[in-house]
């Protein structure tokens, strides 16, 4: 009887390599400072060495594919915070430094896609609302972590989870963004030590009200 098993189509596997040199394409001529705003499909399909209709099999228009950079950059940033699990043990901070050391990274490798996505966002609403939605994503976890933390009774009661989550990441995202741009990478250290102090003194330590 013969196999009822197919092979993958020769067509699907060229279309990820074609995709992934369209984005680092992108990517690189971002890096050597091409605003994307400037950045027209017709120079990335050729810095590429696809056709411009290429181009448009893979992405909608130029705007995804900008998505689809940061999209990458803010999953890879996610998955490390999310790893991290606090503990009661002196060795938080230390532990936390290195979270935020492995994001800085990532955000210093990835400098160019995040000054993209700021600079679209101040006039596309779709980009806006999508970085939003990834920034979301660290706004929940934390808030999850604030929660476990007052039901364990590790955080005071009277934290409030979502204010004190958006406080942390969106402050904390606005600060990297910053870090990057006018840092050298000299002061990465410096910065991930301090983003650990403000987390944990700021909330893992936080002392509780006393009762009125």
């Amino acid at each position: 009887m013969p196999s009822i098993t197919r092979r993958p189509s020769a067509s699907g596997d060229r279309r990820v390599p074609v995709e992934a040199r369209i984005l680092a394409t992108t990517e690189r001529l971002l890096a050597e400072g091409v605003s994307f705003t400037e950045l027209g499909v017709q120079r990335i399909a050729r810095e590429a060495g696809v056709a411009r209709s290429t181009f448009y099999t893979h992405f909608a228009d130029k705007t995804q594919l900008l998505m689809r950079l940061a999209e990458s950059m803010s999953q890879m940033s996610f998955d490390i915070a999310a790893a991290w699990q606090p503990g009661a043990d002196a060795d938080g901070p230390a532990a936390l430094t290195e979270v935020f050391s492995e994001v800085i990274r990532v955000y210093r490798q990835h400098a160019a896609v995040l000054a993209a996505i700021n600079e679209v966002s101040g006039y596309d609403p779709q980009v806006r609302q999508f970085w939003t939605a990834r920034l979301d994503q660290f706004v929940r976890n934390t808030k999850d972590l604030i929660v476990a933390g007052q039901q364990s009774g590790q955080l005071p009661k009277e934290m409030d989870p979502v204010q004190t989550s958006r406080l942390i990441v969106i402050g904390g995202e606005r600060f990297l963004a910053q870090h990057i741009t006018v840092d050298d990478g000299s002061g990465d250290a410096a910065a991930a030590r301090e983003l650990a102090a403000t987390w944990w003194y700021g909330v893992y330590r936080r002392p509780a009200e006393p009762p009125r």
